[in-house]
């Protein structure tokens, strides 16, 4: 038989009763967080067939992954298992292609967003921002900042929480709002120059083939990856005259770092507010989020009914990410679940974690490194 009696057309989908179907986002945790189509409910491919018995068999169950590659084999087994299924084609990735072509743009919607920072998020978002640069001096008269944008929700929101902190302008400093192109599909690309254009921040979009480069390496592909992004941001930022770059990263990635670090590298360590580059001299990374929540930053892209890409590299895009035991492969989604129970247990869990790294007592550490050199408690004992 042929695949496409297993897909479905969203036009199709919207036509029906909504009493007739079940929308099954079957991406994992990591990717839901993002973004999904309204009214669908997350049943991750890993748990799919064990959940199989929550489906019910009078209705249709509507699938959808990433690209809408996926979400196909799933159906058909499914259909063999009684059910009626089928592949929303395109999948998620397709339906946000959908809704940015067919949005109807306002002139007002950039005001919204703006207006948004300065009122319904001032404390939980603004003021963090405004903290974290004061706090860790992470800008200086005369800095020319790249910021770094991926498309994500975390990197838009730190490129308008620039502008607006340029807008008070207490001393001059230049932005260049930076997006690296490593290899999107065009329909990622979409969905980022979108974004931008809604949002009113004038990105400078530069290619390379990050993507093609790693896609074929096994071990650590995400990890070569990042490496060599970071390399690709600091060479164009140094080539347009920036001696900083800025990243995204919030609050949540600093404890999930420290608890990584400890639970599966045997060491304490954290992700830095700012740090100096050790490949590109007299530039510095500052990650100015550093304070912000992710469900704040949640909450301010829901609130604005915005829609971001994850990072739209093949990997997240087409390829399951479920290991052969069906656990899903991210560690740091296990940190995030981990430090999830530990909060119903103890809510104060996250502000101790992050604390830890700031009221290190170096009279009870048995050793610690700096600048690579081992030093041991014994030393002077």
């Amino acid at each position: 038989m042929s695949n496409k009696i297993y897909e479905i057309e969203y036009d199709e989908v919207i036509k029906m009763p909504e009493e007739q179907y079940v929308l099954v986002d079957m991406r994992s945790e990591a990717s839901v967080n993002y973004g999904m189509i309204p009214k669908a409910v997350n049943i991750s491919e890993c748990e799919l067939f064990k959940r199989a018995d929550e489906l019910p068999k009078d209705k249709k169950i509507i699938l959808y992954c990433a690209r809408g590659i996926y979400s196909v084999e799933y159906a058909k087994r499914l259909c063999e298992m009684g059910f009626e299924a089928y592949s929303l084609k395109g999948g998620y990735n397709g339906w946000l292609l959908r809704v940015i072509n067919e949005s109807d743009e306002k002139a007002d919607r950039k005001r919204d967003i703006e207006y948004s920072l300065q009122k319904k998020f001032r404390k939980d978002i603004f003021s963090k921002f405004a903290k974290a640069i004061k706090e860790y001096e992470l800008l200086k008269e005369n800095d020319k900042v790249a910021v770094c944008i991926s498309g994500g929700k975390d990197s838009m929101l730190m490129a308008k929480l620039f502008q607006e902190i340029k807008r008070h302008n207490k001393f001059p400093f230049e932005l260049v709002f930076l997006v690296m192109d490593p290899g999107y599909s065009d329909a990622n690309r979409r969905v980022i120059e979108h974004n931008a254009e809604i949002m009113g921040i004038p990105i400078t979009v530069f290619e390379s083939e990050i993507f093609e480069a790693v896609y074929n390496v096994e071990k650590n592909p995400c990890y070569l990856c990042a490496r060599m992004r970071r390399g690709y941001l600091y060479s164009k930022a140094k080539e347009l005259g920036c001696n900083k770059i800025a990243l995204g990263h919030h609050y949540d990635d600093v404890i999930e770092t420290i608890l990584m670090g400890m639970l599966y590298g045997g060491q304490v360590q954290t992700m830095m507010p700012k740090l100096h580059s050790t490949n590109f001299e007299g530039m510095e990374l500052i990650r100015p989020m550093y304070l912000i929540r992710e469900e704040d930053i949640k909450s301010w892209r829901d609130h604005n009914n915005l829609r971001f890409i994850q990072c739209a590299c093949k990997f997240t895009d087409t390829c399951t990410s479920c290991r052969a035991d069906g656990r899903e492969v991210s560690k740091r989604m296990e940190i995030k679940k981990l430090i999830a129970e530990m909060k119903k247990i103890n809510p104060f869990v996250e502000g101790n974690i992050y604390k830890s790294v700031e009221n290190v007592n170096l009279k009870t550490i048995i050793a610690y490194k700096e600048n690579g050199v081992k030093h041991h408690f014994l030393d002077e004992y």
